[in-house]
Formats: C-alpha cells, sequence, structure tokens
C-alpha cells in the first residue's frame, strides 16, 4: 500500500490524510498490472501443463524467466506504464503459445480457418510453419514501445530522434543476439531437441529472416509514434516518466515529514 500525500490543511501527529490524485491513480494502476499478471500466469500454467516437447518448452521459457526476474527485482524502483505492460503481456503471450506447440507446429492455420471459416490454400513454398515470423514481427511491434519508455527514464536524450532510433537498434540488436543463443543451443544440445529449438524448418536464411521481421515491426511501431507525438504534441512515455518521479519525490517528502512528527 503506497504512503498518501499531505493535504493542504495541517494534519494532526500520526494521522494520515486522505488519499489524494497521484496515489488513487497509482493503486489503479498498480491493480491492473496484478490482474494482468494473473490473467498471464494463469494462461501460462494452463499451457505448462503438457506441452508438445517439454524439452524444447524449457528452453524457450529460459528468457522469459530471466525478463520476468528483472521486471519483478526492479518493481521497486520503475513501473512501467500500463500500455507497456499490455504490450509485454500480449507479446509474452504470443510467446507462450509458441513454446507450448514449438514455433514450427502452432496450429495457427487451423486456428484461421475455425475462425473464418475459409481453408488457407498452402503451396510447397507456402507450406512453411510462420508462426515464428509473426512472434519475431511482434517482438519489434510490441516491445519497441516499452523499451523507448525504458531508454527515456535511464538516459538523457538531447537530439530527441535518439529516443526513436536507440531502441530501434536494441530491437535489432537484441534479435540478432537471440538468433545465436538459437544457434549456439542448438549446437551444444544437438538431436531433435536443438532442431525444435532452432525451428529454422529448412531455411539456410531463417536467422536473417527472423531479425528482419522483428526490424519491420519496430520501424512500425517507431513510425505510429511518431506520427502520433507530432500530431498531439505530446510524448506519453516522457509524461509517465515524470508523473512517477514526482510521485515518489512526493513519498520520500512524506516520510520525512513523518519521521519528523
Amino acid at each position: 500500500m503506497h504512503e498518501t500525500m499531505p493535504s493542504d490543511s495541517k494534519d494532526r501527529p500520526g494521522k494520515r490524510s486522505e488519499p489524494n490524485v497521484s496515489d488513487l491513480q497509482f493503486r489503479s494502476h498498480h491493480r491492473f498490472v496484478f490482474i494482468l499478471a494473473a490473467l498471464y500466469f494463469s494462461l501460462w500454467t494452463i499451457l505448462a501443463i503438457a506441452p508438445v516437447y517439454r524439452d524444447d518448452w524449457a528452453l524457450e521459457n529460459i528468457v522469459v524467466l530471466a525478463g520476468i526476474l528483472v521486471l519483478v527485482f526492479t518493481w521497486s524502483r520503475y513501473a512501467f506504464s500500463r500500455f507497456s505492460y499490455f504490450l509485454m503481456a500480449l507479446f509474452l503471450t504470443l510467446h507462450a503459445v509458441g513454446s507450448h506447440f514449438t514455433y514450427s507446429e502452432v496450429p495457427y492455420r487451423e486456428w484461421l480457418e475455425y475462425f473464418f471459416g475459409e481453408t488457407v490454400q498452402t503451396t510447397e513454398k507456402t507450406d512453411r510453419n510462420h508462426y515464428d515470423r509473426i512472434v519475431h514481427f511482434a517482438y519489434g511491434l510490441l516491445l519497441y514501445y516499452p523499451f523507448r519508455e525504458c531508454f527515456l527514464q535511464f538516459a538523457k536524450v538531447r537530439w530527441k530522434l535518439w529516443s526513436h532510433l536507440v531502441p530501434l537498434s536494441f530491437i535489432l540488436s537484441t534479435s540478432l543476439l537471440y538468433e545465436l543463443l538459437e544457434w549456439a543451443a542448438a549446437v551444444v544440445l544437438g538431436g531433435d531437441v536443438g532442431i525444435e529449438f532452432l525451428g529454422s524448418q529448412g531455411d539456410i536464411w531463417d536467422a536473417q529472416k527472423d531479425s528482419f521481421c522483428a526490424f519491420i515491426g519496430a520501424a512500425i511501431a517507431m513510425a505510429s509514434i511518431a506520427i502520433v507525438f507530432y500530431a498531439t504534441k505530446r510524448d506519453y512515455p516522457i509524461e509517465w516518466i515524470q508523473f512517477q518521479k514526482q510521485h515518489l519525490e512526493a513519498r520520500c517528502n512524506l516520510r520525512k515529514s513523518e519521521q519528523s512528527l
């Protein structure tokens, strides 16, 4: 439970003031994050019960576990905005589905046929399962905004364009790094586990195409955010960061005032 800021009137010693707008907004923000996390972990648990290939599922979730631990341990220092958490949860959901079936066997075509009632025609060239490309594209499209928000939090940007280009470069570099990790894991593990985790499906340019998909997704997100910024003259990540800093400063001041009573 967050501390509350003192009201304009003088409070009696030991008596807390009523929650202000800042506190109420943060409490609403935390409830949203907890509900979102509960929904995601419920789905993750269901998909973790009987994955198609348990070894591949375990490998796919190592990076996810590391990322979630970072979010948990940095929660008290910095919390992302609701929109960023929503985008991250959406991407993690797509990844959870891929790790359950393995990326090369996700039956997304059958799902399209079920919901739209039309058979997806395939040829020898288009028979490849493209769910991995979809998720790589989603990596850039969905995580560009949270990465930019985090970058603005910890870096002092004098030239506005850097706040767009650095997250774009980060998306591309981390996507390439993940491809290298997949290759290393496939070499070390070998066998069916290595092949399933690599997920190239016989395409010698799979790594380059996956990274390009991530780059295209991030470029679309960058262009969309830039359009919104110039149309509204508002940079929402910066507004969220400033609001959070003001709230934390108010909490520190409140603690000091309570200690002096």
